[in-house]
């Protein structure tokens, strides 16, 4: 019989969307007070915010606007609702990039990902996620408190200590990257020593199903979770291993790269999250991770939505002709006419020459009429071909670049 993290997990789809009518507005009102939200929800009524479907009328928060915001008002930007001494602590990422962090219950909402992969009271973790200015460590150790575990903050490197210190503590759980449990077993094996690890949790990468099945065969449960430092555990999977459910701390949308428009169901797009988070309100937070909304319940028996996973980046950025190509224009090349629904840039070579072919969805009509617009907005004169409505590939693609280089 599976047992559950908590109730919320086993929601009916009107209890969850009820629950998100009513969270939504609080959240969205908290935003709005914050300076970072100054521009972007000035007119936003939070009372009108009440599913995704509301959200995608707003604005699209990026890295990069985070990144900007926190240099021109250190370190968070104007988007934390508490002082910075407020928070248990402040990370580091790249760019850099701050973010806060919690020492309450499970406040990262990773204690989900362990429970699913059955880590609770008796189990000993060792986490071999970075302690160091990043906040992965501590996002794997709240967790790990918040199902009653023990912790070994284990961080990267010196695998021999590491397989000493497993040992001697009776580590039962790892957390850390795919493939670095592969290196503490080997070397294990390597000093004939055997450990006693049989669950895992993993993220900050792959899993190929080769190495997942090379756990298997050593009698280790592995399952991946999928979150950001920025936004906390986005989605997990569960021990029926059928996709990855949407965490139930986030409101999750999938949209055509470089613009907040949602996808068809079921279709490749960005990964876009607003987080219910109080202390930190993320509104419609790009990723830069592209996946796809699967159909039906996980067979676990909760009930949430799911995600395929990580499928690439939404970030198709190409240089043609030595100009950079970016999913924005793109974007913006469909909305400069009413009649175009879709399209796509084609990077391809001849000879020793780039070449861009520039595919539009359209009625009908000759691609000569679209050359100004191509020319304006991507800054490049290229092939023009005006495709039927829904003949484009539906994979989440708006920049192709079809160039070999071997």
């Amino acid at each position: 019989m599976t047992r559950y993290f908590d109730a919320l997990e086993t929601r009916s789809a009107d209890e969850r969307a009820a629950d998100i009518a009513r969270a939504l507005p609080e959240q969205l009102a908290r935003a709005k007070a914050l300076p970072g939200y100054a521009d972007s929800l000035r007119d936003v009524d939070p009372a009108a915010i009440r599913s995704a479907v509301d959200l995608a009328a707003l604005p699209v928060l990026r890295k990069s606007d985070l990144g900007k915001a926190q240099a021109a008002n250190p370190p968070f930007g104007g988007y934390a609702n508490r002082p910075v001494a407020g928070f248990g602590h402040i990370f580091q990422s790249p760019g850099p990039i701050y973010e806060p962090g919690g020492i309450g219950h499970d406040w990262w909402r990773f204690g989900r990902v362990l429970h699913a992969a059955g880590i609770g009271p008796g189990d000993i973790v060792h986490n071999c996620f970075g302690y160091h200015l990043t906040p992965a460590g501590m996002l794997f150790e709240n967790g790990a408190r918040a199902v009653g575990a023990a912790v070994l903050p284990a961080g990267t490197g010196q695998t021999e200590l590491q397989v000493i210190a497993a040992r001697d503590v009776g580590s039962t759980a790892y957390a850390g990257t795919p493939d670095f449990l592969k290196v503490i077993l080997d070397k294990a094996d390597e000093m004939g020593i055997a450990l006693k690890i049989a669950k895992a949790t993993v993220g900050g990468g792959a899993l190929f199903p080769s190495l997942r099945q090379h756990y298997r065969d050593r009698g280790i449960l592995c399952l991946q979770s999928y979150g950001t430092a920025d936004l906390g555990n986005i989605a997990y999977e569960s021990q029926a291993m059928e996709g990855m459910i949407l965490d139930e701390g986030v409101v999750v949308e999938i949209v055509t790269p470089g613009t907040g428009t949602p996808v068809a169901p079921g279709e490749v797009g960005e990964v876009v999250v607003t987080t219910l988070n109080p202390d930190y309100p993320l509104i419609r937070f790009a990723t830069g991770d592209m996946s796809a909304v699967m159909d039906g319940a996980s067979p676990c028996g909760r009930t949430n939505t799911r995600i395929k996973g990580w499928m690439g980046r939404a970030d198709q950025t190409t240089k043609i002709k030595g100009m950079f190509i970016r999913p924005e224009q793109v974007a913006t090349l469909v909305s400069r006419h009413t009649e175009v629904t879709r399209a796509r840039v084609i990077a391809r070579r001849e000879g020793e020459m780039d070449t861009m072919t520039v595919q539009l969805e359209a009625p009908g009509g000759d691609g000569a009429a679209y050359a100004k617009t191509v020319a304006e907005v991507l800054k490049l004169k290229g092939a023009i071909e005006v495709v039927a409505p829904g003949s484009l590939p539906r994979d989440g693609l708006v920049i192709e670049d079809q160039r070999k280089y071997d």
